[in-house]
Parts: C-alpha cells; sequence; structure tokens
C-alpha cells in the first residue's frame, strides 16, 4: 500500500497547481472593461468550457495515476508502446483525410455508404485511442522528467509541479490586436471543432463592430492548463517538445514571470521564448535517449538556435521564417509610419505568396503577428523585437537548462534581462 499512497502525496498539489494555472486561462489585454465587455458578447456563441474539462481531465489524471502500469515496463517497452500509440494517430488522421475527401467529391453520389468501410475502422481506432491516451501520456510525462532531472530541475529529486499532459481536441483561440500597432491586447479560448466558416464569421462580426481592431481565430498546439492540453500528433519530437514546454509555464505560475503574464506583454513573450526553449532542447533529448534507437533516421538533431546549413551547391529552399522575419519588419515599418492600409494590403499580398509555396495561411494581419511573435525562440513573425534575441543570449550563457529556467522565472522586463546577460559575461 506503501506506493498507492505516495501516489496520492504526489497529486497533493495538483490542485493548488490548477487553482493557480486558472488564472491565466482567462481573456488577456489591457483593453478597458468597456471594449473587453464588448468583445465578450460579440464572441459570446462559441465560450469553451474549462471547469467541466478541467474537472474530467482532474478526476481521469488521479484514477490512472494510482494504478501507474508504466512501472511494470521496461524502456525499451515504454518507447515502444508511445510509438505504437503515434502510429494509430497518424492512422486516424489518414482515415478521416480519406472520408472528408470522398465527401468533398462531386462524382461520388452517397459518401455515407462509400465511406463505411472507413468510418468502422475510425471508430474502432477512436475507441482505441482513448484506451491507450492515458500510459502513452504518463510515459512520455515521466521520460520529460528524468531529462529534466539531469538538468539540475526539482527538489530531492521530485520534479514540481509533475508533469502531466493529456491528449485532447484543443480550443481555437481569439486574438484581437489594434490595426495601427501590433499587439496582443485581447485572447479568448472558443469551442474546439470551428469549422472555417464559423471562425471567419467572428472574425468578420468583430471587425465589423470595432473597426479598429483587427482579429484572428487560430488554432493551437498546447494550453497550459493542469494537466496541460495536448493536440494529437503523431510526431514523437512535437509531443515531446510540447509536453515540456507547458510544463514550463506551469513551473514559471509560481514566479514573477508567470505572474506577469497577463498584464505584461513583454513578460508574455519572455514567458513564451523561456518555454520554446526548454521545450525544444527537452524535447531533443527524449527523442535521443528514449526514441532514437528505434527510429530509422539519423540519430544527431540540430541544435534548437542554429539554423540549418544548406548542401553545397544544391538551391537554396524557401526560408519561411526568414520570410515571416522580413514581412514582420516591413510590417512594422508602415505601421509606424502611420500608413495601416498599406500594411494591410502588404500583408494580403505576402499571405498569397506563402501559400503559393505551400504555407496555407488563412489570415496574416496585425493579430497573427500578435500572437505568433511571442514565440521568439528563433527569428521570425516576432521580427525586430528585442524581447526573443535577449531570452536566447541568456539561454546562450547559461551553464545548463536548469540554470536557464531558474534565471528566467525572475526576470519580466527588457533592462532586466540585458543587466542579467551583463551580468553572466563578467562572471
Amino acid at each position: 500500500m506503501r506506493w498507492i499512497v505516495r501516489r496520492f502525496t504526489l497529486w497533493l498539489p495538483v490542485a493548488a497547481v490548477m487553482l493557480t494555472l486558472l488564472l491565466f486561462l482567462t481573456d488577456e489585454g489591457p483593453l478597458p472593461q468597456d471594449l473587453d465587455l464588448r468583445l465578450d458578447r460579440l464572441s459570446a456563441d462559441y465560450p469553451f468550457d474549462f471547469i467541466t474539462w478541467e474537472i474530467e481531465a482532474l478526476a481521469r489524471k488521479a484514477a490512472y495515476g494510482v494504478l501507474a502500469p508504466q512501472r511494470f515496463m521496461t524502456e525499451e517497452q515504454r518507447a515502444r508502446f508511445v510509438l505504437a500509440y503515434l502510429a494509430d494517430v497518424r492512422q486516424v488522421s489518414r482515415l478521416e483525410y480519406e472520408i472528408e475527401r470522398t465527401y468533398a467529391d462531386p462524382a461520388v453520389t452517397d459518401p455515407a455508404t462509400a465511406t463505411t468501410e472507413q468510418q468502422a475502422q475510425l471508430a474502432d481506432l477512436r475507441r482505441q485511442l482513448r484506451h491507450e491516451a492515458p500510459l502513452a501520456e504518463a510515459i512520455v510525462g515521466e521520460q520529460g522528467s528524468m531529462v529534466l532531472r539531469t538538468a539540475g530541475i526539482g527538489w530531492w529529486g521530485q520534479i514540481l509541479p509533475p508533469i502531466s499532459g493529456t491528449f485532447t481536441p484543443l480550443p481555437y483561440l481569439l486574438v484581437v490586436s489594434p490595426r495601427e500597432r501590433i499587439e496582443s491586447v485581447y485572447q479568448r479560448s472558443l469551442r474546439t471543432g470551428l469549422t472555417v466558416e464559423e471562425q471567419e464569421t467572428l472574425e468578420q462580426r468583430i471587425e465589423e463592430a470595432e473597426p479598429d481592431l483587427a482579429a484572428l481565430v487560430t488554432p493551437i498546439g498546447g494550453l497550459s492548463a493542469y494537466p496541460a492540453m495536448l493536440d494529437e500528433s503523431s510526431s514523437i519530437d512535437w509531443v515531446a517538445d510540447v509536453m515540456v514546454h507547458e510544463w514550463s509555464h506551469h513551473y514559471l505560475g509560481f514566479f514573477p514571470l508567470g505572474w506577469e503574464y497577463e498584464p505584461s506583454p513583454a513578460a508574455r513573450i519572455i514567458n513564451e521564448t523561456t518555454a520554446s526553449l526548454m521545450g525544444e532542447w527537452a524535447g531533443q533529448e527524449i527523442v535521443l535517449r528514449f526514441y532514437a534507437p528505434l527510429l530509422s533516421r539519423p540519430k544527431s538533431l540540430p541544435d534548437p538556435l542554429t539554423p540549418g546549413q544548406p548542401q553545397a551547391g544544391a538551391a537554396p529552399a524557401f526560408d519561411f521564417q526568414a520570410e515571416m522575419h522580413r514581412t514582420r519588419v516591413n510590417v512594422d515599418r508602415l505601421l509606424a509610419e502611420g500608413k495601416v492600409r498599406d500594411a494591410e494590403w502588404y500583408m494580403e499580398a505576402q499571405r498569397r505568396y506563402f501559400v503559393a509555396q505551400g504555407y496555407i495561411l488563412r489570415r496574416l494581419n496585425q493579430a497573427y503577428f500578435a500572437f505568433h511573435g511571442a514565440y521568439a525562440s528563433r527569428p521570425g513573425a516576432a521580427g525586430q523585437d528585442p524581447l526573443g534575441p535577449a531570452v536566447r543570449r541568456i539561454w546562450a550563457l547559461s551553464a545548463t537548462p536548469g540554470d536557464f529556467l531558474r534565471r528566467m522565472a525572475s526576470l519580466t522586463t527588457l533592462d532586466e534581462l540585458q543587466l542579467a546577460a551583463q551580468r553572466l559575461v563578467a562572471q
């Protein structure tokens, strides 16, 4: 019975963690209250029910945590189980695509009958995934904990709060920015499964009611509820990365950088960039340590801060990050000159260019940059914002990822980042 008592003891901080993290799930933005309320009303048809989701997710995690069947598996058995689970996720995606393509084919007069076998296979796989997901989540979480401990993170051998994530349909995110500048002044999580038509209807509704604002409804890859909400993916690289990325938000929620996430746009960028760097590092370490021997690909992965070098004589490939960086710099310049319509015309032209290169961007506007620019672990949508490079410099100067995370936990402004970097150089 001792191991059961230890498991329940480990979950004692979960309730406190959940209450703390729920504070970070409210709408973000420093707009006046009356405008917040107007935006709340405009998006009231599509709310996401966090309370119900949290209760169900925590109950499932608590019940499964007592059983913990992964305790009886070897490391190789654990890795093979996760890879088999991800293969099933890939098969689900393939079946869903084939069914959707059949329904969209005008030559198919009875798509329901034509996809009967595929629908049955999909239903069986979905039931299997629901059964397997808790074990796959627990295994990757424990692997992440092992990697974090090697970096000197944790107390008395424990990672607190415990790494915990669950694969689930994710809410969409509504992001609103002023048209004359790029700044996230309002965010709201929306229900899962929104159609493209519903997304565009809401965006148009907001922009018609508030002509000075730009809106974007965007999918997300994860959300730092507790347990973290993780989108289904068949990529072990992505799953390992996002598991630790979201845990980093959980950790920072107990320090100034987490406390300032909502009221300070600068702190939000610093926080997201810190989590991105931690996720990229830990994700690679997890794959190299536990999965590389089972994968038919090179076992060495690029450093997250080092851009890839093209082979000698090869034609230069389209560089999405570099082109997005150039686009953001030009947009910032046009907005600074007061040329809002010119900036918007330019963004639409660039959007079409990205689409022609194979990158499907439904909208490219001020709200797009306000959201994606917060993830500044590498050059891209952040443009010339100095916060991302400052965080990356501290990452490069830190002795270990653990030192980096502890140092970042108290830094919330550009001045503090620059002072911390100066002190590291002087050491």
